[in-house]
């Protein structure tokens, strides 16, 4: 078997459930350490959104001094391009925070409500309305395990 054709099908979206785990609706989950390639105008960029708006910023002014406004225009908009991708990363991830507090603050009211109701305290009420100690039920009997003769 051809091992530059194994690659490519264990590396392809959506085969299995190992590639598709990863992806959400068909897009790669980011943060702000994410590394893109970027091919912008003239130009071949790598580094994460930040850098890659700073760095396309920096070509556009580049571009304006020289006097060249069409590059400069064409820098600019990558940069907006970078710019938008930072703003949506930053939402996500105050979503996602929300979401996570949101998550965090049910769970305490569901241990706060357990706890009022008796379940999942240190103590229990049987049903004839006395309390225990949780551990000090009765154990089941158990019985030695019978010796195999080998043979």
């Amino acid at each position: 078997m051809n091992v530059k054709r194994m690659r490519t099908r264990n590396h392809r979206s959506g085969s299995g459930n190992g590639g598709s785990s990863r992806h959400l609706n068909g897009q790669i989950p980011m943060n702000r350490n994410h590394v893109f390639d970027s091919h912008g105008p003239d130009v071949r960029v790598r580094g994460t959104a930040q850098q890659l708006f700073e760095k396309y910023l920096q070509h556009g002014r580049d571009a304006t001094s020289a006097g060249d406004r069409v590059a400069a225009e064409a820098y600019f908009q990558h940069a907006e391009h970078y710019f938008r991708i930072m703003n949506a990363m930053a939402q996500a991830a105050q979503q996602s925070q929300q979401e996570r507090a949101e998550r965090q603050a049910s769970r305490q009211q569901r241990v706060s409500a357990q706890d009022e109701d008796g379940e999942g305290g240190q103590y229990a009420r049987a049903e004839d309305g006395n309390v225990s100690v949780r551990g000090d039920e009765p154990q089941p009997d158990i019985q030695p395990q019978p010796e195999l003769s080998e043979g």
